[in-house]
């Protein structure tokens, strides 16, 4: 890959679809995905696999808990790699992912958890509306798996999935949000959880990607992470987990002092994925 940031037309795009994060958290908890998902990503089906050796007809895993930083993107983690040095530690793989089009919040949480293309699911722009498609979520509820999001109020998060069988604990600020996640691992009931941070993206959009508070948003986001993955290690020892590290897009300087996403260049469209196995 080149390393790059202002080159964008050099920069080769990531070839591993977002939309293929739904049918990767079935099969790791043992629930058939339907045909018109995206498949699952295979490297991280065998690590896991490799990791835990379940027992024949058994889920790989029996939690899984997604944790989604906003507008992380991968020439980011490539120029703040020793942000993320003490993170990559407790991490098993990481993932060149890439994002959909257009590389809006809503869109592709949409298409994270439905695993279609935007097109498919009908969220085709930045906007908020309850999706009607099939989602993970649905899934998860149909074969008797209990989940749960984690949201600050009014974020794409929070209201493109509601009207599902799961559970919804939505606050205004990001640190009550942050709190409720590790009190809902200490309290064991969920199968699958989605705790979502949006500090990093409202900064970057006013402070520009590098700006010295969105640097700070990413910093808090990394440390959230060893967090949960401590949390985990505590309260879910007697279980098989997959802790993922999933933005949903990147960003990319507008203007002096703005930043921007949304624009099929792969500085919004590259980004890094993270998974850790524990168990």
């Amino acid at each position: 890959m080149i390393h790059k940031t202002t080159r964008q037309d050099v920069i080769p795009f990531h070839e591993i679809c977002i939309t293929r994060t739904a049918s990767t958290v079935l099969s790791l908890l043992g629930v058939s995905a339907p045909a018109e998902m995206a498949p699952p990503i295979g490297q991280v089906l065998q690590a896991a696999g490799g990791r835990f050796s379940p027992l024949e007809g058994m889920p790989v895993c029996d939690r899984v808990f997604l944790y989604n930083p906003d507008a992380i993107a991968m020439w980011i983690y490539e120029k703040y790699a020793d942000y993320f040095a003490e993170m990559e530690k407790l991490t098993d793989i990481r993932l060149n992912m890439l994002s959909v089009v257009p590389p809006v919040t809503p869109v592709c949480f949409g298409s994270m958890y439905s695993g279609l293309q935007p097109a498919d699911h009908g969220i085709l722009k930045y906007e908020k509306p309850v999706l009607k498609v099939t989602t993970l979520f649905d899934l998860l509820a149909k074969a008797g798996k209990k989940a749960a999001i984690v949201s600050t109020e009014g974020d794409s998060i929070s209201r493109i999935f509601l009207e599902r069988e799961m559970d919804y604990f939505i606050y205004p600020h990001k640190e009550t949000c942050n709190q409720k996640a590790l009190e809902l691992i200490a309290g064991d009931k969920y199968d699958c959880i989605v705790l979502y941070n949006g500090d990093y993206d409202y900064h970057m959009h006013r402070h520009t990607p590098e700006g010295k508070r969105a640097l700070r948003a990413l910093r808090e986001n990394i440390d959230t992470f060893t967090k949960l993955h401590a949390a985990i290690r505590t309260h879910w020892n007697a279980h098989r987990t997959a802790l993922a590290f999933a933005p949903d897009h990147g960003c990319h300087k507008a203007y002096a002092f703005l930043g921007a996403h949304g624009k099929n260049l792969p500085c919004d469209m590259n980004i890094p994925h993270f998974y850790s196995l524990l168990g």
